[in-house]
């Protein structure tokens, strides 16, 4: 009786544990044929943009190689976004920079930035008529959607976003390393590290800084 009730609890948005496609087959059995997995990486640090990306995947790629970015090494990351392109897979990548995050608030800049990777995607000839949203916000678009908390761990397209959103961030945050090495964007990527709120303290604020957030907001001095 105990497994008739989960039987019955379960919905389209809970899949299997072992199959972290079963949401996007599902989806194309009702007709849906180009599912879209959006993830965003970015809302914590206290300065660069906030980056979103949306993944369509091959429905014959190895999906469980998809797993969140947050559990994977930056190396194995590198290989995986290397392989994401490769397969192919349709890619679109969204940013927000911090003065548009100042103007906005990072909730609104991270919607933003997952809108914009959808639009992104149908420039490149991918037009998307279901998303997968990671989190509990939906994106301001009429495409029919579906938000999934932790959706990085139950849907392989939203992991494979998050592992392209994270990757193309941390390559910004290394260009502006070179550029500031003295706060450390290469290791920390802006977020607030103890090393980076001291780098603030002694240095002061870049103008890729995010002048509304605590530990930022009201440091006059400049690099």
């Amino acid at each position: 009786m105990a497994l008739c009730a989960k039987q019955k609890r379960q919905t389209l948005f809970d899949p299997p544990q072992e199959d972290n496609f079963f949401i996007e087959h599902n989806l194309q059995q009702q007709g849906y044929t180009v599912v879209a997995g959006l993830d965003e990486v970015g809302r914590g640090p206290l300065a660069g943009p906030v980056v979103a990306a949306a993944a369509v995947l091959p429905p014959d790629c190895q999906h469980s190689l998809f797993i969140d970015s947050k559990k994977l090494s930056a190396k194995v990351r590198e290989q995986l976004f290397e392989h994401i392109h490769s397969i192919p897979a349709s890619i679109g990548i969204g940013i927000v920079s911090h003065t548009t995050i100042d103007k906005i608030n990072i909730l609104q800049a991270s919607l933003l930035a997952m809108k914009r990777a959808v639009l992104e995607l149908a420039k490149n000839d991918c037009n998307a008529d279901f998303l997968l949203v990671d989190g509990k916000f939906p994106i301001p678009m009429t495409t029919p959607q579906q938000t999934l908390i932790k959706g990085e761990s139950r849907s392989a397209s939203i992991a494979a976003a998050s592992i392209v959103a994270k990757v193309t961030r941390d390559r910004i945050m290394a260009n502006l390393h070179r550029e500031y090495p003295c706060y450390n964007f290469i290791k920390n990527q802006g977020y607030p590290t103890l090393e980076h709120r001291n780098a603030i303290k002694q240095h002061g604020i870049t103008i890729h800084h995010r002048r509304s957030f605590k530990g930022v907001k009201g440091v006059k001095k400049f690099v």
